[in-house]
């Protein structure tokens, strides 16, 4: 069943999928596309065209600007922002405000299983890889390898992580979680899990 709070703004023409619930406050805009299970929090923002795989939590506060592109199951911290405009101004060189038709949107997009801590921003255009992490209050100028934790002003890949989120060990060339023992291996920057 499908859960939208009284107070939450939804737009006509956006698609929730089964089992989602947005919570108070939140706005979902025109066009938007949600899957199934997902969570919108408290305060959220969801901008007009924004695609959204199964059973991703945004929340609260949190503000994903149009045209952003969330796989399953990605998770979104509060307050995190995931901007769309590369070189943003209110008003046009000679003084007059600027209107939607005066630039073109970009967006971020955040591949299956990836995390934003809170208060992460997320500069578009960027790309954050498959079960990455960025930890709270980064600020992600640069394309996200799959497994990186980047962290710090600006993001820097810090440790690699498993699906499990925790850091992964490294044992001889390979790279172990110690949560699932799942193993993966590092090739010029670039981890990818052990084929058995």
């Amino acid at each position: 069943m499908t859960t939208i709070a009284a107070s939450a703004d939804v737009a006509d023409d956006a698609t929730i999928g089964e089992g989602s619930k947005v919570w108070h406050l939140a706005q979902v805009r025109e066009g938007a596309r949600l899957g199934e299970n997902c969570i919108v929090g408290r305060g959220a923002y969801i901008g007009s065209g924004v695609v959204m795989g199964d059973n991703c939590k945004v929340q609260n506060y949190a503000l994903v600007y149009e045209p952003a592109e969330l796989g399953q199951g990605v998770f979104i911290g509060p307050a995190v922002v995931l901007t769309n405009d590369t070189y943003p101004r209110a008003v046009a060189p000679d003084g007059s405000l600027k209107s939607a038709h005066d630039w073109t949107p970009v967006g971020v997009t955040i591949r299956d299983g990836a995390s934003i801590g809170a208060r992460a921003v997320c500069v578009a255009p960027v790309t954050i890889g498959r079960w990455a992490t960025v930890a709270a209050g980064a600020v992600v100028t640069k394309d996200v390898p799959d497994f990186a934790l980047v962290a710090g002003v600006p993001a820097r890949r810090v440790r690699w992580v498993g699906k499990a989120g925790v850091p992964l060990d490294q044992d001889g060339d390979a790279w172990v979680c110690p949560e699932t023992g799942e193993r993966y291996i590092e090739d010029a920057g670039i981890l990818r899990e052990e084929q058995s």
